[in-house]
Protein backbone atom coordinates (compact mmCIF):
# COMPACT_ATOMS: atom_id res chain seq x y z
CA UNK A 1 0.00 0.00 0.00
CA UNK A 2 1.26 3.47 -0.61
CA UNK A 3 2.20 6.37 1.29
CA UNK A 4 -0.51 9.37 1.23
CA UNK A 5 0.77 12.17 -0.90
CA UNK A 6 -0.81 14.33 2.36
CA UNK A 7 1.93 12.86 4.63
CA UNK A 8 5.02 13.14 2.07
CA UNK A 9 7.88 10.47 1.50
CA UNK A 10 9.23 8.97 4.60
CA UNK A 11 13.08 9.93 5.51
CA UNK A 12 15.06 9.00 8.04
CA UNK A 13 15.85 12.12 10.06
CA UNK A 14 18.87 10.34 11.56
CA UNK A 15 20.14 8.95 7.95
CA UNK A 16 19.18 12.59 6.26
CA UNK A 17 21.85 14.19 8.65
CA UNK A 18 24.57 11.90 8.49
CA UNK A 19 23.83 12.15 4.18
CA UNK A 20 23.47 16.19 5.04
CA UNK A 21 27.19 16.29 7.25
CA UNK A 22 28.87 13.73 4.50
CA UNK A 23 28.26 15.96 1.51
CA UNK A 24 29.64 18.73 4.07
CA UNK A 25 32.56 17.05 4.44
CA UNK A 26 32.99 15.83 0.83
CA UNK A 27 33.17 12.11 2.51
CA UNK A 28 33.21 9.35 0.19
CA UNK A 29 32.71 6.95 2.71
CA UNK A 30 29.83 4.84 2.81
CA UNK A 31 26.91 5.32 5.09
CA UNK A 32 25.77 2.20 6.93
CA UNK A 33 22.53 1.81 7.49
CA UNK A 34 19.61 -0.20 8.59
CA UNK A 35 16.93 1.85 7.18
CA UNK A 36 15.51 0.03 3.93
CA UNK A 37 11.99 1.92 4.34
CA UNK A 38 13.99 5.26 3.60
CA UNK A 39 12.40 6.88 0.34
CA UNK A 40 15.80 8.11 -1.69
CA UNK A 41 15.71 12.08 -2.17
CA UNK A 42 17.30 14.27 -4.71
CA UNK A 43 19.94 15.13 -1.16
CA UNK A 44 20.88 11.40 -1.84
CA UNK A 45 21.98 11.40 -5.39
CA UNK A 46 25.82 10.53 -5.12
CA UNK A 47 26.26 8.65 -1.95
CA UNK A 48 27.04 5.35 -1.32
CA UNK A 49 25.43 3.48 1.39
CA UNK A 50 25.73 0.41 3.01
CA UNK A 51 22.16 -1.11 3.21
CA UNK A 52 21.65 -4.12 5.83
CA UNK A 53 19.81 -6.88 3.76
CA UNK A 54 19.51 -8.79 7.17
CA UNK A 55 22.31 -10.99 7.00
CA UNK A 56 24.98 -8.77 5.85
CA UNK A 57 25.46 -5.58 4.64
CA UNK A 58 24.85 -4.68 0.15
CA UNK A 59 26.84 -1.47 -1.25
CA UNK A 60 24.46 1.06 -2.98
CA UNK A 61 25.28 3.73 -5.01
CA UNK A 62 22.77 6.19 -5.34
CA UNK A 63 21.70 7.73 -9.22
CA UNK A 64 19.16 10.27 -10.10
CA UNK A 65 17.08 7.53 -11.55
CA UNK A 66 16.67 5.98 -8.52
CA UNK A 67 14.75 9.31 -6.67
CA UNK A 68 11.48 8.34 -4.63
CA UNK A 69 12.05 4.58 -4.67
CA UNK A 70 13.11 2.95 -1.10
CA UNK A 71 16.73 1.64 -0.28
CA UNK A 72 15.50 -1.74 0.64
CA UNK A 73 14.75 -1.96 -3.01
CA UNK A 74 18.32 -1.94 -4.09
CA UNK A 75 19.79 -4.20 -1.26
CA UNK A 76 17.62 -8.51 -2.32
CA UNK A 77 17.16 -10.17 0.55
CA UNK A 78 16.61 -13.44 -1.23
CA UNK A 79 18.88 -15.49 -3.89
CA UNK A 80 17.40 -17.39 -6.24
CA UNK A 81 19.15 -20.27 -6.64
CA UNK A 82 17.12 -21.92 -9.19
CA UNK A 83 13.67 -24.58 -9.45
CA UNK A 84 14.71 -28.48 -8.76
CA UNK A 85 16.17 -30.45 -11.23
CA UNK A 86 17.02 -33.90 -12.18
CA UNK A 87 19.64 -35.43 -10.01
CA UNK A 88 22.02 -37.41 -12.21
Amino acid sequence: MARSQKKGPFVDEKLFEKVMRAKGVGSTVPIRTWARRCTIVPEFVGQKFDVHNGKAFTPVYVTEDMVGHKLGEFSLTRIFRGHAGSKK
